[in-house]
């Protein structure tokens, strides 16, 4: 689920787009803000198809093992834990998963030779040959693989990596939450299931939505009014000196202090400054925290900034 961070920051990307166009059309960047919503979805879903991808791989190994014309004991005598693990047949049948995939931007069937080298490479991992050779059975057992291969093998691989970057200029973002998601999603798998339950990308459904929507456009309606409230704290500076990047953090997090009045004023400060440090210069903090440090008293005392709920303002 898309939390309040990384909605921030989903904004905080086409806001920059938007602010670094000549002459940009807000509607088409707002369209563009969701489509990043909608391709988190299909990130979320591809991850999962990778497990897909590595038991239809096993699959086939084994058949051609026994197609061979001099086929070895061990091809006639495969060892199918792999194949036979539960989560990886709840995932290979699920019917909402394959609805997913079929309409996905990504598909990995696209990239045979990359499937083959991670199918590979998984093969030699030390969690897949404990657990093809040992004798623990059950779902939980079956689970548990899983978990570790897609923690310490597939999310972390290189290649899946480049891949996903590659596909998307948000995606970069996005691949620890979707993980974490598909993690959650694995964990959430009874042995009684027939289907996949997809996690809602909305944390509280229609409000994180109206959220990110009314974050977007009320940064954009204030603008030029934020931006003359911070010229007068900017003495020092040229507006056009001050980094976009800076800019735009600051206008989200003065529009949001006036237009979320059950957002604490805390909250809403050091969310900006964290991402300030992240996605600005080294000394964006600093000087962020110093204007909002400046703006936002002033503007809870002439009444700009209201708050619902003790404990919302300090």
């Amino acid at each position: 689920m898309l939390n309040r961070r990384h909605i921030r920051i989903k904004v905080l990307q086409i806001l920059f787009a938007y602010y670094n166009e000549e002459k940009p059309d807000a509607a088409r960047y707002e369209k563009m803000l969701f489509d990043s919503v909608d391709r988190f979805r299909e990130l979320y879903i591809s991850l999962m198809g990778v497990l897909v991808e590595m038991h239809r791989l096993a699959i086939e190994k084994i058949e051609m093992g026994m197609q061979k014309r001099l086929p070895s004991h061990e091809d006639l005598h495969p060892n199918t834990r792999f194949v036979t693990n539960e989560i990886l047949r709840i995932l290979a049948h699920s019917k909402s998963l394959a609805g997913g995939m079929k309409y996905n931007h990504l598909q990995w069937t696209e990239n045979p030779e990359m499937l083959k080298k991670l199918f590979k490479e998984m093969q030699e991992t030390e969690d897949y040959k404990d657990y093809m050779e040992s004798q623990d059975r059950g779902f939980d057992v079956d689970k548990e693989l899983i978990l570790r291969l897609f923690k310490k093998f597939v999310i972390n691989h290189e290649d899946i990596q480049e891949y996903m970057e590659d596909q998307g200029i948000f995606w970069n973002d996005d691949l620890d939450l979707a993980a974490s998601m598909v993690l959650r999603t694995i964990k959430s798998i009874k042995a009684t299931d027939e289907d996949v339950h997809f996690l809602p990308l909305w944390k509280d459904g229609d409000d994180e939505e109206a959220y990110c929507r009314d974050l977007f456009r009320k940064t954009l309606a204030m603008g030029s009014d934020m931006e003359k409230e911070i010229s007068q704290y900017t003495k020092n500076w040229e507006l056009e000196r001050i980094a976009v990047m800076d800019m735009v953090i600051l206008k989200m997090a003065l529009a949001e202090s006036v237009i979320f009045d059950n957002i604490p004023v805390k909250v809403t400060m050091n969310e900006y400054i964290e991402l300030a440090k992240y996605y600005s210069t080294p000394k964006s903090a600093q000087f962020v925290n110093g204007i909002l440090d400046q703006i936002i008293p002033k503007w809870v005392k002439e009444g700009k900034i209201k708050k619902i709920g003790r404990g919302l303002i300090e």
